[in-house]
């Protein structure tokens, strides 16, 4: 199969048959072999009846119906698991990414052996104070921390090798981050290609202004993970052996002066100092202690189930 079209959704009945059209005419007119997987992210209205009259018309079109709303990540995560394309591509459901960009999505992996190649909205139809200033911003703070090279992290529109999407572990809201996963897995020829972005058509954004403050959140959270989430020994144990020993040593110094230097000056639990060296020592330890408990919790976690699925169409 030559491509998997993953899309997460959330309250988009109105766009779903429109939506629909249009990747079957893309896919019809070059030919490709292909799956839609709409992933119904707990849609209180009427997109998973929308979406089961599209896989009765379109044997191609799958579907994976949550419980409930567990977010964006989560829904990708599930359509990563099912999808079965050489390339997988992912898009937002609300109509303003452009099917009319599979093609050459799909031509930049096969022919130009990229492994990921993400979308820039280069020119926008969004809210400049809302979301355009914000995003610019968090675009720059991402390229700083991570070292991925790319103007625009959060956009929908992305192509994979299908070995990428199955070696990388996409949870929480880390779907902003799927670049960075990328390259911390190994998968070093990450792209972009400028794409079209069009004003949203039918209902309203579902995300505020709070997923910039998350997303932010969750960058320095990516950075700690990628950097320590292995051997978190390697940090907290590190830095509270330092504090440790500096503590150690000042109250082994307070020590000698008193007992050999000045015998008859102040008692040592009357000079600042102790408590310094004291409060050292107990820092120290407490993060010596965080390291090894986050050793222990490493080995013997289970993997949770993150999500619940009540309803599949075809996968």
């Amino acid at each position: 199969m030559n491509l998997s079209i993953v899309i997460p959704l959330l309250n988009e009945q109105e766009s779903l048959p429109e939506l629909h059209n249009w990747i079957v005419k893309v896919m019809q007119s070059h030919n490709f072999s292909y799956e839609i997987l709409f992933i119904d992210d707990g849609s209180t209205d009427e997109s998973w009846n929308v979406i089961q009259k599209l896989s009765n018309q379109n044997s191609n079109v799958k579907g994976i119906r949550f419980l409930r709303n567990y977010g964006k990540s989560q829904a990708l995560h599930a359509g990563f698991a099912k999808a079965q394309g050489d390339v997988v591509i992912t898009m937002d459901a609300d109509l303003q990414d452009s099917p009319d960009e599979i093609p050459e999505l799909f031509r930049l992996i096969k022919e130009d052996n990229y492994d990921l190649i993400s979308g820039w909205k280069k020119k926008r139809y969004d809210s400049v104070v809302a979301k355009n200033i914000p995003s610019k911003l968090f675009n720059w703070a991402a390229r700083k921390t991570s070292g991925v090279h790319l103007n625009d992290f959060n956009c929908g529109l992305k192509a994979y090798k299908n070995i990428v999407i199955k070696n990388i572990e996409v949870s929480g809201e880390m779907h902003r981050y799927i670049p960075v996963l990328a390259k911390n897995a190994g998968f070093g020829k990450i792209g972009e290609k400028v794409v079209i972005h069009q004003a949203r058509k039918y209902g309203s954004s579902k995300f505020g202004m709070s997923r910039f403050i998350n997303g932010f959140l969750d960058l320095i959270t990516i950075w700690f993970l990628s950097t320590f989430g292995k051997r978190p020994m390697h940090l907290f144990g590190l830095l509270g052996s330092i504090m440790f020993i500096i503590g150690f040593l000042f109250a082994f110094y307070l020590g000698i002066d008193k007992l050999f230097i000045n015998t008859t000056g102040r008692l040592i639990t009357e000079r600042p100092q102790f408590y310094l060296s004291l409060t050292a020592m107990l820092i120290g330890t407490q993060l010596f202690l965080a390291g090894f408990l986050g050793e222990i919790i490493l080995r013997t976690k289970n993997n949770e189930e993150r999500y619940k699925i009540s309803e599949e169409l075809g996968v």
